[in-house]
């Protein structure tokens, strides 16, 4: 089968790897409060959801099960040609954060994909066709907004918007959340200088200060690797207001992630 469609290549005479465990008989209720979990605890997963499923399958439209980062599928979905299959895609769509439609049918006699459909021939003998929803869940992007000014404050209502996991930060000394996407710095002169060097040390990817040019540049002058803040922070597009400053912020944000 195809490299591109992220399904296994044939099997050779070699020793067999471990599968991945599969953990199975899990009820919808089951499924769904794991999902719930994992969310929570910003974990990724792919949703796979039996849509249409013809004789002669194991599984049943409404069937679901979960694929985890290391291949492990909670719930049901099928048999282990089924399993297989969904393991494959679904890894491959934890690397893309999208969703898609996998059919898997004695139909296909090679491995077929167009916008939004995966299209594989079923592997086992007994035959049937199952239609798949797989939709890959990431954990939102993490912001941590350190200030209480209307800037910080406009910063944390358009992340929010945004769909993004807006955190505040909080004093001088405290720690910068683990997996933070961004640190925007939006506390005009109150202990800017600890949570920058807590977010350059933890190796965040966009770090930002909410400064003139010139008091920038003295703030990072007592700051090492002072030179990954962005400062004046955001894209110049003529931001005057809190609003516009933050929309101005996560444009660059997005331009650079």
């Amino acid at each position: 089968m195809s490299e591109f469609l992220g399904m296994p290549a044939p099997r050779r005479r070699a020793p067999a790897p471990v599968p991945a465990p599969v953990v199975s008989g899990a009820s919808g209720a089951d499924v769904q409060a794991r999902a719930a979990e994992l969310r929570s605890g910003r974990e990724p997963y792919v949703l796979a959801t039996v849509v249409r499923a013809q004789r002669p399958t194991s599984a049943k439209a409404g069937d679901r099960a979960l694929v985890l980062p290391d291949g492990t599928i909670e719930g049901f979905v099928g048999g282990v040609c089924a399993t297989d299959t969904v393991r494959a895609q679904g890894l491959r769509l934890l690397s893309t954060g999208r969703a898609t439609l996998l059919r898997i049918t004695p139909e296909a006699e090679e491995p077929h994909e167009e916008e939004g459909l995966v299209a594989v021939g079923q592997p086992c003998l007994s035959g049937g066709t199952l239609e798949i929803f797989l939709e890959a869940v990431l954990p939102p992007v993490l912001v941590q907004v350190h200030g209480d000014s209307p800037i910080a404050r406009a910063l944390a209502a358009v992340g929010r918007a945004m769909g993004y996991q807006v955190e505040a930060g909080g004093g001088p000394g405290a720690p910068v959340a683990a997996g933070a996407a961004a640190v925007l710095v939006a506390s005009h002169g109150v202990g800017e200088e600890p949570v920058l060097r807590a977010a350059l040390a933890q190796d965040v990817p966009y770090v930002a200060l909410i400064a003139s040019r010139a008091r920038g540049a003295a703030v990072l002058a007592r700051v090492e690797g002072g030179e990954r803040v962005r400062v004046p922070a955001g894209l110049d597009i003529g931001a005057r207001t809190p609003g516009e400053v933050a929309v101005s912020v996560y444009a660059e944000l997005i331009k650079l992630r």
